[in-house]
């Protein structure tokens, strides 16, 4: 989803917009920029010009005037984005430090690395990189203890990192293995078949699958998935995302012969997820306008696949709240949500009850927030695992299935915690706890004792205990009190002269956790501070989070983030000169928009994947999944906010942008490159002051980062050395 996984700054004001506009008509000649002493050097900027269009909006006038880099497969554009590239390669092969972090990063992310243990009856699965290995490879054993053998090694698949793994499902009689890959990191995703036991490949292939899980029948002898129409070749990047439905497929018949079961060709706009009750009866459908999920606001319906060709039936419609599946047990079904619940709660309901079925609460909302976005509630072992946000930390507790608290789970320390999954029968989980220093290491919880043991905990080739995490709170510009965690050194000093990463994203209620990565001890090992805002309309502490922050009101985003930077050189920890600001898809948005509003206070900026034109955002992929947050382009009421911070629509000529990286990758089927494009254009036309703007295309890649290990170090690379660059840090 925009999960994983993300927006704020200048004035809003008509008159702005006004200037803005006027700005967008000036023909700005393309300057060859004066690289300052010591700096790499950069060429002039490929050529992109500047073509007359103009949009109507219920009657005010906007230009886009690089519309053209919309048509991403023309002669014209691919030459652009070449010129563009061996800029950009050109200028990083220059900085003598970028090989150095290269062996660096490769050194300090070259260690055992173990996914989070799952089963099908006694047959157990996970995850293992013995450290460089390009993608991880699947286990499996007969019992937790068993010999493991390999299920599936995804290196096989393609050695130049163009195909990627990106999900496992494991039929109920252990014997069938569902993966799905990913075509350069694009979320069109091919599911595939193997028999365990021999190998070997089944003939069938689901295409044209994005975002959500197949399912597979409780015989294993069929698939439940959710598909859309093929797209026309060349538009598989533009191609608006509609006409979802959910098909069965059974093994050994054509896909031609697959069985249409839910779709609603009156909303073509509409998606479904499904998921399948452990008895096999009742197939649940969450079902979005736009990808499920991205609006926090599902309509939720059940087929009772007893009954051939039964309708389905609706458990709640109107869009009007968030649920999420957790599971069913004793006849019901379990469902997080924000219903009557801005911080979430559990409730369940009998869908075999005659007439309307009843709701009925298990779990009540607390004084903290469940992560409703991607999920605080699992059932196993007949107890509800409850994982509630304190100031942006993980609490757990145990509950039995009709809403009594039974036990809290205590944690290894304040951090975050995620897992906790498994079958209604299961008499133990696994789950891993992290936090900003700590990897995250693995632990089997007995349901019965409610004791933790270790399972599996890497050991990294640094001394963590040399870096200090903080958190502290700092008002916004309204004043509104913002979290902020910050991982650096140990005896810094306050004397603004630290080179700072300033993380954030804020927005779809998606909860920005301070957890571990370890290729960001490259940059606290030389002297760097990192910072990650909590910013309104994330989740951190509930739906009235989120929704204090979008449509109209999306600016706070973008104050928040700007109060961020103004406190953190405030109190001393760095300076204009020597800070970075950072993140990507909704965050590459709120780069850009602080970018434009404020370009004044940043030494550089990288913005990755990012929406950068708020006024065609919907007309591609998933974008009219985004209007929940963002608003409708054209609707009169959404229109002026969008404008007014826009970044492509507010970049003007004859400003001094600090150095800046738009990152993007060829395969982005979520965010269209052409953002990135369109952005990187006006930016590098509009430049005036002498610092880089530069347009960084990663091949075989989508919306995340490259699916190997090499495609990771070598991006990480790029974007230290830039930062490094930029930022004055010295270079050895």
């Amino acid at each position: 989803m925009v999960s994983g996984l993300c927006i704020l700054g200048a004035s809003s004001t008509a008159h702005g917009c006004r200037r803005a506009a006027r700005s967008f008509l000036l023909a700005a000649l393309l300057l060859r920029l004066a690289a300052p002493a010591g700096a790499a050097p950069l060429g002039a900027y490929p050529a992109a010009r500047r073509d007359p269009v103009m949009d109507d909006y219920n009657g005010v006038p906007v230009a886009d005037p690089y519309r053209w880099l919309e048509h991403l497969d023309t002669p014209e554009t691919r030459t652009w984005v070449a010129a563009e590239s061996r800029l950009t390669d050109d200028y990083l092969a220059a900085i003598p430090v970028r090989e150095v972090l290269k062996q660096r990063l490769s050194a300090v992310i070259n260690f055992e690395k173990f996914g989070m243990p799952f089963h099908q009856g006694a047959h157990y699965f996970y995850t293992h990189n013995s450290g460089l290995q390009p993608q991880s490879v699947l286990f499996t054993s007969v019992g937790r203890e068993g010999t493991p053998t390999v299920a599936f090694d995804p290196n096989a698949l393609a050695t130049n990192g163009s195909l990627a793994v990106v999900g496992y499902v494991v039929s109920p009689d252990g014997g069938t293995l569902a993966y799905g890959v990913s075509h350069g990191g694009s979320d069109w995703t091919d599911w595939h078949f193997r028999d365990l036991a021999s190998g070997q490949d089944r003939a069938d292939v689901l295409r044209w699958t994005k975002y959500y899980s197949p399912v597979f029948a409780r015989d294993s002898h069929s698939v439940y998935y959710s598909a859309f129409p093929a797209p026309a070749p060349g538009e598989e990047l533009r191609v608006r995302d509609l006409g979802d439905a959910i098909y069965q497929h059974v093994f050994g018949t054509p896909p031609t012969a697959d069985r249409q079961l839910y779709a609603r060709p009156d909303h073509r706009d509409w998606q479904f997820q499904p998921h399948l009750t452990p008895d096999g009866r009742w197939l649940v459908l969450r079902a979005g306008e736009g990808e499920v999920g991205d609006k926090g606001l599902e309509n939720l319906y059940v087929l009772d696949l007893q009954q051939s060709n039964a309708p389905a039936r609706a458990l709640a419609e109107g869009f009007a709240n968030n649920y999420l599946y957790v599971g069913a047990d004793q006849g019901r079904l379990f469902f997080e949500t924000t219903a009557q619940a801005p911080r979430g709660r559990v409730v369940a309901i009998d869908p075999a009850a005659p007439g309307d079925p009843a709701w009925r609460e298990v779990v009540p909302q607390g004084p903290d927030t469940l992560d409703v976005d991607s999920g605080s509630v699992t059932l196993v072992g007949h107890h509800l695992v409850v994982r509630s946000l304190h100031d942006v930390a993980s609490q757990v507790a145990l509950y039995g299935l009709d809403g009594r608290r039974e036990r809290a789970v205590v944690l290894p320390g304040r951090g975050v915690a995620g897992g906790f999954g498994g079958a209604a029968e299961d008499r133990d989980t696994f789950y891993s706890f992290t936090d900003m220093v700590t990897p995250p290491t693995l632990f089997r919880l007995d349901l019965a004792s409610g004791t933790s043991t270790v399972y599996r905990a890497p050991t990294v080739a640094f001394d963590t205990r040399t870096l200090e995490t903080k958190q502290v709170f700092y008002p916004s510009r309204d004043g509104t009190r913002i979290p902020l965690t910050l991982v650096y050194k140990k005896g810094i000093h306050l004397d603004g002269s630290n080179p700072t990463v300033l993380y954030g994203y804020g927005g779809f209620g998606i909860s920005v956790l301070p957890g571990f990565d370890a290729t960001r001890l490259v940059w606290l090992e030389r002297g760097g501070i990192f910072a990650v805002a909590n910013l309104r309309g994330g989740g951190e502490y509930g739906e009235a989070w989120h929704r204090q922050a979008i449509r109209a009101h999306k600016q706070l985003v973008f104050d928040d983030f700007i109060s961020a930077a103004e406190w953190l050189i405030a109190q001393g920890y760095t300076s204009t000169p020597k800070l970075a600001i950072q993140g990507g898809s909704n965050g590459g948005l709120l780069v850009g928009a602080c970018v434009t509003q404020r370009p004044d206070l940043y030494g550089a900026a990288l913005a990755y994947v990012g929406v950068m034109d708020m006024l065609r955002f919907d007309q591609f992929g998933q974008g009219a999944g985004w209007v929940g947050d963002y608003g409708v382009p054209h609707n009169p009421e959404d229109f002026p906010a969008l404008r007014a911070y826009s970044p492509y629509h507010n970049v003007r000529p004859g400003t001094h942008y600090p150095a800046t990286m738009v990152i993007t990758g060829d395969h982005d089927a979520r965010v269209m490159p052409a953002h990135s494009f369109k952005f990187a254009a006006a930016l590098q036309a509009a430049q005036a002051g002498p610092a880089p703007v530069l347009l960084r295309v990663r091949l075989d890649t989508g919306h995340g980062s490259g699916p190997t290990t090499s495609q990771v170090v070598a991006e990480r690379a790029d974007a230290y050395a830039f930062l490094m660059q930029n930022l004055g840090m010295t270079m050895k």
